[in-house]
This record gives structure tokens, C-alpha cells and sequence, in this order.
């Protein structure tokens, strides 16, 4: 057990003696170009807590990117973990029915926001292959070989998915790239074009659609729009409501499926189990999800759900793997499910999506730097800018920021196309205590680094 439950850093600097010889390891034997810009070798975790080598603690808002909406060492998975590893660590689903699958299966399927009275779900490895795997058997039902996707899109490293992501700094040096991958405008509100009207941007990003089957893919080519409810990378955006609704319609009237790219948004993250249940409450549910992250409190395991005939649509041999939905990564899904059920997590990230939110509209009178607020429950961005009135991008304040709040035992991480938008992912069992000293720490630290701006110029 960790001796607090509160962030204390105790060495000299960060990172500490034992810490930066683990970091000097890590740099010999490892590719710098998996970057780490956080100075936190781990020892033990507990809650939204992170013990370091050295004896650090930092609150962490972060969570692995979105993996630990249930915190770190939750004693319930674990167990469930250890009882499956007594009996069997592995069992390819391709080879043999292991009930840990069948289960998750039917619990997804009984949960997941898509079209269709009876549904399917499968299973892989990571976010990447869920959506490749989305993508896959969209063509293969529709019979397609085009997709739609958009800007500020990620949907990960494969080769596919590289191709997809808007961001082509994640896939330099990497192409040629798939074919058949087209991209329109995502409604980012906040960078509308000037002068337009707030009345008229949905119109104008529906439009960037229309010109893509105008000018690139006919419509009738298109197996598939993929949207995340709310971009990761790309800003923390949500897609808005108007917008996903006509989005449905266009797919419903030339024959498209919509797949919701749920990886970060979905496990109670937005304050629904899945952020496609909003779209569920406008008649707008996609046709497939696919989703990861927090789906098994850190063991890698992604899903795909769909309605049966869509799922029944690939050809035999062309989709599973090896390690898809192995038996430990089941057990722990399943029970991490039970939990965020009947800890009622989802209700936890709209009050914490409520408190962050109030906190941050308050920084916006104070502080010249705050640009826009956003999100979804407790899926929330804050975007840093140089000038509210010409809302140039930040991002060296933003990396200023992470850089004081870790060297107070705070961890941030950034996003969007400009680096200028910190995300809040702090796992959703971070206690009231917890969040107050996380917004004190970053306001604190943000005081700090526009006071070292101003001392510069």
C-alpha cells in the first residue's frame, strides 16, 4: 500500500537517483522514437496515485492515456486475474472456446449503443486493431473498398490506421500508404473560419462531406465513416450533436456504416458507459464500435461490436489472431465492467466533468492564456492560447505546464493538432481531495510559468 494518498515529491530533482538510472537503460536498449517526456519509473500504484523508484509520489492525470478509468490496482481485478491464472493463462479462441470470451462477448453485446437487435463482438490485441478490424469488416459487408475519416482524427500506428490518422508526424517516413482513405472536415468549432457565423458551421462541415463524394470517393464507393464521439488527439473535441445526426443520415441514405472509434472515449470516460449512448439518445447509434483502453484496467485486450449480419459479413480466416480476447485480458474485463456497473462510474465522470469544467471557466476570467473548454462528462480539454482574440496556439506554455506540474507531483499530458490543449484523463476513482490538490497544483504551476514567461520577454 502506497504511505499517501496525496502527491509528494521527496528528492532533489526529478527524476530521482534510482529513477534516472532506469531512464538511462531505457535510452541504451530502447528506440528514442517512443518518446517519454515524464521523468516516472513506477514502483506500485493505487487508485490515481504513482509511486515512484525513489519514493515520488505524483497524482496522475494521465491514467495511461485513458486505460485506467477504474485506477491503478484495483484489488477486485486483481483477484479475478489471479483466479484465471491458476487455471489457464492462454487459449487461442481460433483453437478452443474458453468461457472468459463467450462471457465478454455477451456482456458487450448486451451494453454496446450500436444498430441492430442482436449483435456480436470480438476481440484483439490493441485500439489500432479494433479499428482496423471495424474498417475490415465494413468492407466486407458493404462490398466497399473506400472509407471516410477526418481532421484531427487518430486512430493509431498500423499501417491502415497510420493512414487514417490526420497526424502524419505519427507516419513519417512510413507510406506508401493504403489507398481508398479519404478525409473531410471535423466540426472543431472553436477555429471555425473567420467571420463564419456560429449558426452556419455545422452546414460548413457537412459540406467538407459532400465534397469528398464530389471530388474524391462517390458515395456510393464509401464502406464506412469512422468517427471518434470525441477526438483524442486531436483536441479532446466532441463531435456535436447536430452534426453526428446528419452524419447518420448520410450513412443511412447511401448505404454507409458508421463506426464509433470508441478506444479513449468509451468505459463511463464521457459520463455513459460509451460515448455513442449520447448518439443513441438522437437516433444516431452507430452501426460498429470499436474500443480498448480501459476495457481491462491495463491488460491489452480491444473489442469490436456490430449487429450480426454485419458481423457475419468477413469471409473464415480473415479476422481473430493469436492473442485476441486471451483469458486473462477477459477476466479482467469482465470484472472491470462489474465494477465501473456498480461503482456507477459513469455518474462519478459527470461530477467530475462538472467540477474540472467549473474550475477551468473560472481560470478563463483570470487568465488571459485559457482559450476554450470542452469535452464530454470527464473527457475534458482545456486549450491554451497566446490571444484569446486571435487564439494563436500555445504550445510551449502547454509544455511548460506539464513540465512545473510533474516537478509538483502533478502528471498532465497535452493534445491537439497544435500541442496547446491539456486533456484531463485522471482515472475516475480519484477522490474529491485528490481533484482539489490536482487543480491546485495546476493553477499553481500555471501562475508559475506565465510569471517566467513575462520575466523572459
Amino acid at each position: 500500500m502506497l504511505r499517501t494518498d496525496m502527491p509528494e515529491i521527496i528528492t532533489e530533482t526529478l527524476p530521482g537517483p534510482k529513477a534516472s538510472e532506469v531512464i538511462k537503460r531505457r535510452k541504451e536498449s530502447t528506440p528514442s522514437a517512443i518518446g517519454c517526456m515524464y521523468p516516472v519509473v513506477p514502483a506500485r500504484g493505487q487508485g490515481a496515485i504513482i509511486e515512484d523508484v525513489d519514493g515520488n509520489k505524483f497524482l496522475d492525470w494521465i491514467g495511461g492515456v485513458g486505460v485506467l478509468n477504474i485506477g491503478y490496482s484495483q484489488p477486485e481485478v486483481i483477484s479475478a486475474v489471479k483466479e484465471q491464472a491458476d487455471r489457464y493463462f492462454h487459449g487461442m479462441f481460433n483453437i478452443v472456446t474458453h468461457e472468459g470470451y463467450v462471457a465478454l462477448a455477451e456482456k458487450l453485446t448486451s451494453i454496446a449503443p450500436v444498430r441492430g437487435r442482436k449483435k456480436k463482438a470480438f476481440f484483439a490485441n490493441s485500439g489500432a486493431e479494433a479499428v482496423e478490424n471495424a474498417v475490415k469488416i465494413a468492407k466486407a459487408f458493404t462490398k466497399r473498398n473506400n472509407i471516410l475519416v477526418f481532421s484531427g482524427a487518430f486512430h493509431g500506428r498500423t499501417l491502415l490506421t497510420m493512414s487514417m490518422t490526420s497526424k502524419k508526424a505519427y507516419a513519417t517516413g512510413m507510406g506508401p500508404f493504403p489507398d481508398g482513405v479519404y478525409r473531410a472536415q471535423f466540426p472543431y468549432y472553436y477555429r471555425n473560419p473567420e467571420g463564419m457565423p456560429k449558426e452556419k458551421a455545422c452546414q460548413y462541415y457537412l459540406d467538407s462531406i459532400a465534397a469528398v463524394f464530389e471530388q474524391c470517393a462517390p458515395a456510393d464507393t464509401i464502406a464506412a465513416i469512422v468517427v471518434e464521439p470525441v477526438q483524442g488527439e486531436g483536441g479532446f473535441i466532441p463531435a456535436p450533436f447536430e452534426w453526428i445526426r446528419t452524419v447518420r443520415e448520410i450513412c443511412d441514405t447511401y448505404g454507409i456504416l458508421l463506426i464509433a472509434d470508441e478506444v479513449q472515449s468509451g468505459f463511463c470516460r464521457t459520463g455513459r458507459m460509451f460515448a455513442s449512448m449520447y448518439w443513441q439518445e438522437i437516433n444516431a447509434a452507430p452501426d460498429i464500435i470499436a474500443t480498448a483502453k480501459s476495457i481491462a484496467a491495463g491488460i491489452p485486450l480491444s473489442a469490436i461490436v456490430a449487429r450480426e449480419e454485419i458481423m457475419e459479413a468477413p469471409a473464415k480466416g480473415t479476422i481473430g489472431g493469436t492473442y485476441c480476447g486471451n483469458a486473462l485480458a477477459c477476466a479482467a474485463a469482465l470484472k472491470t465492467i462489474e465494477i465501473m456497473e456498480r461503482d456507477q462510474l459513469a455518474e462519478r465522470s459527470l461530477e467530475i466533468g462538472k467540477r474540472i469544467t467549473e474550475r477551468y471557466m473560472q481560470w478563463r476570467e483570470k487568465y488571459f492564456c485559457i482559450g476554450d473548454i470542452r469535452g464530454l462528462g470527464g473527457m475534458l480539454g482545456l486549450e491554451l492560447v497566446k490571444d484569446k482574440g486571435t487564439k494563436e496556439p500555445a504550445p510551449e506554455l502547454t509544455n511548460a505546464l506539464i513540465a512545473e506540474c510533474v516537478r509538483n507531483g502533478l502528471m498532465l499530458e497535452s493534445a491537439g493538432t497544435y500541442g496547446n490543449v491539456i486533456r484531463f484523463l485522471a482515472p475516475l476513482v480519484i477522490t474529491d481531495e485528490q481533484l482539489e490538490c490536482g487543480l491546485r497544483i495546476m493553477e499553481q504551476s500555471l501562475c508559475t510559468c506565465l510569471e517566467e514567461m513575462k520575466d523572459e520577454v
